[in-house]
């Protein structure tokens, strides 16, 4: 991390941080929660994480919480993403690496299409 020299960056850091965080928390209209367990961030969670949070950052997106959770107790299909769109269903994502994620995050929560080939099967 750099080294911060000035009061006026400090604020400016911490307010970039408050909003980020607001972004997690501020009820709204689609909801995903990454399975953020031991076997989901050896399989790569925090960066599926990190894919989600920039495309909502990019795309200007509000309404959408993210949170994560821990163990799910599907291992092999880790890393797991569930979204829930307004009303509807949760949906439950399996192998989500970035790339799936931002496809994911463009057609289920700003289209609202869920993204089949990578539901995992009941």
């Amino acid at each position: 991390m750099p080294q911060i020299k000035s009061l006026e960056e400090l604020k400016r850091l911490r307010e970039e941080a408050l909003e980020k965080r607001q972004a997690r928390t501020v009820a709204g209209h689609a909801q995903i929660v990454v399975g953020m367990g031991t076997c989901g961030i050896a399989a790569g969670a925090r960066d599926t994480m990190k894919a989600i949070l920039e495309f909502i950052e990019k795309e200007n997106l509000s309404g959408v919480v993210v949170t994560q959770t821990g163990c799910i107790g599907l291992c092999e299909w880790e890393p797991i993403v569930e979204v829930t769109v307004g009303g509807g269903p949760k949906v439950t994502y399996g192998k989500v690496d970035p790339e799936k994620a931002r496809r994911i995050m463009q057609e289920h929560v700003v289209n609202s299409r869920v993204v089949e080939e990578y539901v995992i099967p009941a």
